[in-house]
């Protein structure tokens, strides 16, 4: 299982991008690190810097194509900067449009609302997207992790770090398949 995280070069609350890297390598998979530039990204406990992670690839040099699954770790600044990415945007849609898995947790929805792909949906999230999940078409709930099998592509999406144990436990199944 080899699976794409996509992150921003700076603002990804790093306990939503290392423990869910973990449960893949738990599960014998190849994570990789992908963002809109190469070197290094910057990673926050909430609004203070935390560590810093190499990346493997840039999204220019990625082809959803090659990834079992993509995760979209949040932090707030994190999908607010991949959503003003044209080609981050396009990465993300096209993991919909070949109908590969996409699991999302907190903040990382609004690159999902900028790449079209809610629409008919029912996703969960931090609560400060649900306006803009059901302005976009989606269904919001408040849940621990929602499961969407919408076609063409399942959507696991969680609200915050405290369901990153349900978030794992429910994605890592969906990507092996």
């Amino acid at each position: 299982m080899r699976v794409a995280f996509l992150v921003a070069p700076e603002g990804v609350e790093q306990v939503e991008l290392t423990e869910p890297w973990q449960a893949v390598v738990d599960a014998g998979g190849e994570p990789e690190l992908i963002s809109t530039r190469s070197g290094r990204v910057q990673a926050f406990k909430h609004l203070d810097k935390a560590d810093s992670f190499t990346v493997d690839r840039t999204v220019a040099g990625s082809s959803a194509e090659d990834y079992d699954g993509l995760v979209l770790p949040g932090g707030v600044a994190n999908p607010d900067a991949l959503r003003m990415d044209e080609k981050a945007v396009a990465f993300v849609g096209r993991f919909f449009e070949i109908a590969k898995p996409v699991a999302a947790i907190c903040h990382a929805p609004w690159t999902l609302v900028e790449a079209d792909v809610v629409r008919g949906r029912t996703l969960t999230s931090w609560p400060s997207l649900q306006t803009d999940i059901r302005n976009a078409g989606g269904t919001w709930v408040d849940e621990e992790v929602e499961v969407c099998r919408a076609a063409p592509a399942t959507l696991i999406t969680s609200r915050k770090p405290a369901d990153l144990k349900a978030f794992c436990s429910t994605f890592i199944p969906e990507f092996g398949n």
